[in-house]
């Protein structure tokens, strides 16, 4: 089935156009209001990926990238609540684990909401959360320095490191507990509304049947490369979201533009060989920043002074972009996309 047209997508559309686009203004300024993630609960969108026999629909990458695109041109800040919720579930679909049978099912089929705490990984060696075992269990210290979806998410998938240089990523509720704290909402440039906090671990002890993946450090970090070589698809959403408010004179040869980078990223994502290209990807990755770019800043433009009203979508969808710059940025991902803004 063309991704265009699976039931999902449909959904993905009708959820954006009723509920998503009229209210995306006022989410920005207020924050993703429950009744939000209740519909995308209700939409079974949690589990497009997930696997049919758990309650997912099992679908494509494709349709993945489809509906990840229409949820983020739609409403972006709900779109990043909802996309943390992925990880978790590919990670129980790969676990071989306990927790697997107690948490794959109810999170695909939307009956819970989880968040990620893993991004902090990306800063090793230094080590900001280092979990022990303890007590038949396993015992986390350290800083969360970003956590998006809190007083949302129902529970979370955290990280620490072992003293073995292990990834031990276990599941926990995701609210203040007796070792975990969170603190209050940040406030940031754009997708404030996403209720992004930093967690204190003072000794939060999960059991061993919370734990979903225990591996060496070296071998996430080369999948977690591989995944963040390519173009995330909300660039292209946010960018199509931009020329909408367009006449066709100017949208014309920005959405050709769109539609030639997009081809391509989508045809890297694809390769069954992830590792390899990865001077391509970036470069492709560079490009759909750089004509990302091109499309809010013409949507300002366009709009004029009215632009700069914070219930202009122009400049909300400006400040999203400059987010998707810096979202699931690497060392050498930031590396790359400075070299080709400069020429280098």
């Amino acid at each position: 089935m063309n991704a265009d047209a699976h039931p999902l997508v449909v959904r993905a559309r009708r959820l954006a156009a009723d509920l998503l686009v009229p209210a995306a203004e006022r989410v920005d300024q207020e924050g993703v209001p429950a009744s939000h993630v209740e519909a995308v609960k209700r939409s079974g969108l949690l589990g497009v990926v997930a696997p049919v026999e758990y309650g997912g629909s099992g679908a494509s990458a494709a349709v993945l990238r489809e509906t990840a695109e229409i949820l983020a041109g739609a409403c972006c800040s709900t779109w990043f609540v909802q996309t943390q919720h992925h990880t978790p579930v590919q990670t129980l679909a790969r676990s071989g684990l306990p927790v697997r049978e107690r948490l794959l099912g109810p999170l695909a089929r939307g009956e819970l909401l989880s968040g990620v705490a893993y991004a902090h990984l990306r800063s090793f060696p230094r080590v900001p959360v280092r979990v022990r075992r303890w007590q038949g269990g396993w015992r986390f210290e350290g800083t969360v320095p970003w956590y998006t979806g809190w007083g949302l998410n129902d529970v979370m998938l955290l990280v620490g490191v072992t003293d073995a240089d292990e990834a031990l990523f276990a599941f926990a509720e995701a609210h203040d507990q007796p070792g975990l704290k969170a603190s209050p909402p940040m406030r940031l440039a754009a997708l404030t509304a996403a209720r992004t906090v930093s967690l204190e671990l003072d000794g939060l002890w999960l059991p061993d049947d919370a734990v979903a993946l225990r591996t060496p450090y070296a071998r996430w970090a080369a999948g977690d490369r591989a995944r963040t070589l390519n173009a995330n698809p909300a660039v292209f959403g946010v960018a199509e979201a931009a020329l909408s408010l367009l006449d066709e004179a100017t949208a014309g040869p920005l959405r050709a533009r769109v539609a030639d980078v997009r081809r391509r990223a989508y045809a890297l994502a694809d390769d069954p060989a992830p590792d390899e290209r990865a001077a391509e990807r970036l470069a492709v990755r560079a490009q759909a920043y750089q004509v990302l770019g091109a499309a809010t800043t013409a949507a300002v433009v366009a709009g004029g002074g009215r632009a700069m009203a914070l219930t202009s979508r122009a400049q909300r969808l400006a400040r999203e972009a400059l987010f998707l710059l810096v979202q699931g940025q690497t060392t050498e991902s930031r590396t790359a996309h400075l070299a080709a803004l400069t020429g280098a």
